[in-house]
């Protein structure tokens, strides 16, 4: 049976340590996804913390069981919407980790830590476990994977392999060149054709639908390149953001369903 779970796909600008105000613009997304009738809402990666060196923003890292992320979740309170948000979570073992967490009826249901940490990362977080969780909203199992994970196939073959209709990718890369001459077309268009190239193809090899949403726009010193796209299970991008701006991609993915 084919359904269609509505989309909420959100390029936010997540100032860096500003977890309140950061905060008060998800609840407004959120309040405004669920007036135009969202089933999920995927705020990208590091939305809630900004994309924060933990050493210069220590106050910043937070714990899974913190009131921020009890605020985070009890924004779902009450409605039928499943939300996706990221921090920089605290590891009593050693470096942070990038951390998406996943919200449903006023609390949370689960997270997924970020396996693929690049080289400019390492100095900063530590790899997640080596595991691959799946969530549910309804009858659609979903998956989870976070910006650099775009170069680590295995990941949403994990998902996929496991019954996930669908992955979400929340992102945060960074732009890179001097920012008083920044080319935003340029970076919008760069990631873009990553997206493209890469995510097109996972969703082609392993039939399921790929959804992103990205960081966007100037923080206190570092620049994101926005950016919505949903990939149907063909690989091709059916939905997408025309520019870098900050916004929300409204878009439903077809799924199917067992009957």
């Amino acid at each position: 049976m084919e359904a269609s779970l509505r989309l909420a796909l959100v390029q936010m600008r997540s100032e860096k340590g500003a977890i309140a105000s950061n905060l008060v613009d998800i609840r407004a997304r959120i309040a405004e996804a669920l007036a135009r009738g969202a089933d999920l809402v995927c705020f990208p990666e590091m939305s809630i913390t900004g994309y924060i060196d933990p050493n210069r923003w220590p106050e910043a890292v937070l714990d899974l069981d913190g009131p921020e992320v009890a605020e985070f979740a009890a924004i779902t309170g009450g409605t039928s919407v499943t939300a996706i948000a990221g921090l920089v979570e605290r590891n009593p073992q050693g470096k942070p980790f990038i951390t998406q967490i996943v919200a449903q009826a006023g609390r949370m249901v689960g997270w997924y830590r970020k396996l693929t940490i690049i080289d400019e990362e390492a100095e900063w977080f530590a790899p997640g476990g080596g595991t691959v969780p799946v969530f549910r909203h309804d009858d659609v199992t979903f998956g989870v994977a976070i910006c650099a994970d775009i170069g680590s196939p295995e990941i949403f073959a994990a998902a996929a392999r496991q019954g996930a209709q669908i992955v979400f990718e929340a992102a945060a890369p960074g732009l890179y060149g001097d920012r008083a001459t920044r080319d935003w077309r340029a970076g919008f268009e760069w990631w873009r054709d990553e997206c493209a190239i890469k995510l097109g193809r996972y969703a082609r090899d392993y039939g399921i639908s790929i959804a992103v949403a990205t960081q966007a726009g100037r923080t206190i010193d570092e620049d994101f390149p926005g950016g919505g796209y949903l990939f149907g299970s063909d690989g091709t991008c059916v939905d997408a953001t025309s520019d870098w701006s900050a916004g929300v991609l409204y878009t439903s993915a077809p799924i199917t369903v067992a009957s």
